[in-house]
């Protein structure tokens, strides 16, 4: 698989964010027409409530234009909002969620064993996963579309981040990265560095030790990885759902997203090397 190039602009950048997690510069993966992605224009992250004020000097110094957001009001509410980056353009733009819905993070951070076991064994996690990344494809077209035409426009530098950066975000970098003419095993390697552990959002259980469903339970973290991981099955899916739907990425972008040639071209002038 094709793996991304570090860009000169951020070195190291990941080492040096204490409280953002799973950040990383999409320069340099291989697009169209043998060009690469622009190094210090396209950014992903975990989301940013957390930044310290060394990361979030760090972020001031990228001189970003827009930060999208893709936490609904109950991640922001358990989360915080992000820190107030100068000058940058925020905009919240709430996408679905594996774990949409108070009652599953509830679930998540204080089900007993038996609860977890009932709903997330036997690949219940997973098929919520990949149900997840299929109606995501399907019903956020106009938030897609509106992501794409920003940037066309003027919205790059850009971030996008959602709680873990890993599955909202995930995809919608996926999307950016399709229209820009990034092939898709291109795309899957950038989305798997999401499994790394130093990468993976940090879990907090509710539990007392020794009762089987404490955060060091083996038992309860095999329940809750799934959730939790970035694994190519999930992005398959969503690729899947563009060929079933659409007949391919191509039709995609212009019927399902609404996005011109001429806007796709702007894009990839502001986002692309060459």
């Amino acid at each position: 698989m094709t793996q991304q190039s570090q860009s000169p602009q951020v070195p190291q950048a990941e080492s040096r964010l204490v409280g953002v997690r799973n950040f990383r510069d999409l320069g340099g993966l291989p697009a169209a027409d043998g060009r690469r992605v622009r190094p210090g224009v396209l950014f992903r992250s975990g989301h940013l409530a957390h930044a310290t004020e060394a990361d979030t000097a760090y972020l001031d110094s990228l001189g970003l234009h827009t930060v999208f957001d893709f936490r609904n009001a109950a991640d922001i509410k358990l989360e915080g909002p992000d820190v107030t980056l100068r000058g940058v353009r925020n905009v919240n733009l709430p996408l679905s969620d594996p774990a949409d819905g108070a009652g599953f993070w509830t679930m998540v951070r204080e089900g007993d064993l038996k609860t977890l076991r009932e709903l997330l064994s036997e690949g219940r996690a997973e098929k919520r996963m990949i149900g997840s990344y299929r109606s995501i494809i399907t019903t956020r077209l106009v938030e897609h579309g509106r992501i794409l035409r920003d940037m066309a426009e003027d919205s790059s530098p850009v971030l996008m981040h959602c709680s873990a950066g890993k599955d909202r975000a995930g995809l919608s970098i996926a999307v950016t990265l399709l229209a820009l003419g990034v092939d898709q095993e291109a795309i899957e390697a950038d989305y798997l560095q999401s499994a790394a552990a130093h990468r993976r959002y940090k879990i907090w259980r509710k539990g007392a030790p020794g009762d089987g469903s404490d955060p060091m339970s083996p038992e309860v973290m095999a329940l809750l990885l799934p959730l939790f991981d970035a694994r190519a099955e999930y992005l398959a899916a969503a690729f899947t759902t563009i060929e079933e739907t659409w007949g391919g990425p191509e039709r995609y972008l212009a019927e399902g997203l609404g996005l011109s040639p001429e806007q796709r071209d702007r894009l990839r002038e502001r986002l692309l090397t060459g």
